[in-house]
C-alpha cells in the first residue's frame, strides 16, 4: 500500500533518469534539426517505446496564461511538425489568436526530451478534411458531435449524440467536419536533450540564423 500521508516523501522516494541510456554523438549532427528528431524517433520505435509520437503542445489564451495538452504528431515534413484539432477547441481558439506555441516529446526509458518552439499555420480546407477521413469512424464520430471542451451533462447524452454521429458516418463515410484542421508548426527552434543518471546533460540547440539552422551546445 502507497502512503499518501506525505507526498513531499513519496516524491523524493521515485527513481527519475536511472538509465542506463543511450549515447548521444554531438560530433555526427544533421544539418536539420528534422532530421535528428527522425533519428531519435526511430530509436524509440527500436525501444519499443510507448506511444513515442505523442506530444504537448503549449499555447496561450488571450490573456496570456499558459495551457497545455497532448495530442498526436501527424508527420514532419522539412521544417514542419503536423498535427490536428477542431478549431473550436481551447487549442483551435488559442492558436487563432497567437500562433506561437511549443512541442514537446519526452521518452523516459532513453532519457531523451526534445522540445520545439515556432509558429503554427492553419493548413486549409482540403487539408483539413483529408486529415479528418485518414481518422478512425470512432474518431471521426466523436469529432463531428463538435462539443469539445464543453460542458458535458450526463454520459447519456454522450453515448446518444454519439450514437446520432456514428449512423450519420454509415450513411455518408465521406462526410468531414468543416472544423476540423490540420495544422503545421514552422520550427524556429529545438532543443534536444539527452539525460545522463549523473546530470550532466547533455544538450543541443538549433536555432535559425540568417535563414539557415545553426546549432550549439548548452550547459546541463
Amino acid at each position: 500500500m502507497i502512503n499518501t500521508n506525505n507526498p513531499k516523501q513519496l516524491l523524493r522516494s521515485l527513481k527519475s533518469l536511472s538509465g542506463p541510456f543511450p549515447s548521444f554523438d554531438v560530433n555526427l549532427l544533421p544539418e536539420k534539426p528534422a532530421e535528428l528528431f527522425l533519428q531519435w524517433l526511430i530509436l524509440a520505435i527500436e525501444n519499443d517505446v510507448k506511444e513515442p509520437h505523442a506530444m504537448t503542445l503549449s499555447t496561450v489564451d488571450a490573456d496570456g496564461r499558459p495551457d497545455a495538452r497532448v495530442l498526436i504528431l501527424k508527420n514532419v515534413d522539412d521544417d514542419k511538425f503536423y498535427f490536428a484539432s477542431s478549431s473550436g477547441s481551447q487549442k483551435g481558439q488559442q492558436l487563432k489568436q497567437n500562433p506561437n506555441a511549443a512541442l514537446t516529446f519526452y521518452w523516459p526509458i532513453l532519457g531523451r526530451q526534445i522540445r520545439l518552439r515556432g509558429t503554427v499555420e492553419d493548413m486549409g480546407d482540403e487539408a483539413g478534411a483529408a486529415d479528418f477521413r485518414q481518422r478512425s469512424a470512432e474518431a471521426r464520430a466523436v469529432a463531428l458531435m463538435e462539443n469539445q471542451s464543453r460542458e458535458l451533462a450526463s454520459a447519456e447524452e454522450l453515448e446518444c449524440l454519439l450514437a446520432e454521429q456514428r449512423e450519420r458516418i454509415s450513411r455518408n463515410p465521406e462526410i468531414t467536419s468543416p472544423n476540423w484542421r490540420l495544422y503545421a508548426m514552422n520550427v524556429k527552434e529545438a532543443e534536444f536533450w539527452q539525460g545522463d543518471p549523473h546530470r550532466k546533460h547533455t544538450r543541443i540547440q538549433y536555432y535559425r540564423m540568417e535563414g539557415q539552422w545553426k546549432h550549439r551546445r548548452l550547459w546541463p
